[in-house]
């Protein structure tokens, strides 16, 4: 039941909810329960941390907003809804004292042709990046081969065996690089498709990750079963999940915790095209968080945040999850890191 005060709020367009002091939820207007997907019957009563999840930026902003009596609006924040879709959306948090609402909240969806523009910006950005490095590697991986070549000859000439100590550094390095090249062109092979269980991916990332990391790491599995095999490559999602995975394990230098979660998000729009369904994989680790200077372009080649990191995990990556019409986004502060990776759920696969 609607609190007195706020009689006319059943009208409104805009999705509002009443809190009390406690993060309860008291009211739920008919646009909220259109926006979340949700009856008020079914979260009336509920706390925001069992709606939307104890890690959800909703929770931690409204407990920041209780205890004091500040207005503002975040402009930006992606919400897991009950029934598990994405939803980004900016929100308004007004402070009140009405009987035992303390809190309303006024939730705007944001505009999803400004969420389009700027996926497909993304998307011309990581196809002038591919276009750069593949050319970048073939211009590279021609030289370096005359200057193996050269320093293997130079080494068959001198005359002292030590100084080969030398040429054996140039080879190695050749080596090296030339490994790096083949790394960097690796993402233009064609996908080897089949249907594919995302969890016996996520399987068998965790066990190579336990295998090189025996000690210190746990790695958790909140798993939704009930998810649809996808028309896949199965090797190349394996190095996605891996590539993150092991760089969540690095940052926290072998010791913490990683998270393997999965969902089924609902009406997810990639890459300008409508799909119902698609896999939500989350791959959330507890480390010390990507640094702030290169928060923004971690995707880009040759970025890492590492001493001694190529920069190329979370390019190539990025470049496998695009090959299967995917999107791939990444949420850091101290202490939590989250990876999110949509996959579409085509006809193809609901049908095999």
């Amino acid at each position: 039941m609607i609190p007195p005060p706020f009689l006319g709020l059943e009208h409104l367009s805009t999705a509002v909810l009443l809190l009390d002091g406690g993060g309860l939820i008291l009211y739920a207007n008919p646009s909220a329960e259109n926006l979340f997907e949700v009856s008020l019957n079914h979260i009336c009563g509920h706390n925001l941390k069992q709606v939307f999840g104890a890690d959800s930026p909703l929770v931690s902003a409204v407990e920041q907003i209780l205890p004091g009596n500040t207005s503002f609006t975040e402009h930006e924040l992606t919400l897991s809804t009950p029934s598990h879709a994405l939803l980004s959306v900016s929100c308004t948090f007004t402070p009140v004292e009405a009987g035992t609402v303390r809190l309303i909240l006024e939730f705007h969806q944001i505009d999803k042709q400004l969420k389009i523009a700027r996926e497909e910006r993304m998307l011309l950005q990581q196809q002038a990046n591919q276009e750069l490095v593949r050319n970048l590697a073939h211009e590279i991986k021609n030289p370096l081969g005359g200057l193996r070549g050269a320093a293997q000859l130079l080494e068959l000439e001198l005359p002292k065996p030590e100084l080969k100590e030398y040429t054996q550094v140039i080879i190695k390095e050749a080596d090296r690089l030339r490994s790096l090249m083949d790394r960097l062109l690796t993402p233009h092979r064609p996908p080897q498709y089949r249907m594919v269980n995302i969890h016996e991916v996520l399987e068998r990332v965790r066990s190579l990750l336990l295998a090189e990391h025996s000690q210190g790491i746990t790695i958790r599995r909140d798993y939704d079963t009930s998810l649809p095999d996808i028309y896949a490559d199965q090797e190349q999602l394996i190095q996605v999940a891996l590539n993150i995975s092991r760089n969540a394990a690095q940052a926290m230098q072998g010791r913490g915790e990683i998270t393997l979660r999965t969902r089924i998000a609902r009406q997810v729009t990639l890459a300008k095209k409508r799909y119902r369904l698609a896999l939500l994989i989350q791959i959330i680790d507890n480390g010390p968080g990507v640094p702030e200077s290169i928060r923004e372009k971690i995707f880009y080649p040759l970025v890492s945040g590492r001493d001694g990191g190529s920069g190329l995990g979370l390019t190539l990556a990025q470049s496998f999850v695009a090959q299967h019409h995917g999107s791939i986004e990444c949420d850091s502060k101290p202490g939590r890191t989250c990876f999110t990776i949509l996959l579409p759920v085509t006809e193809t696969t609901t049908h095999s």
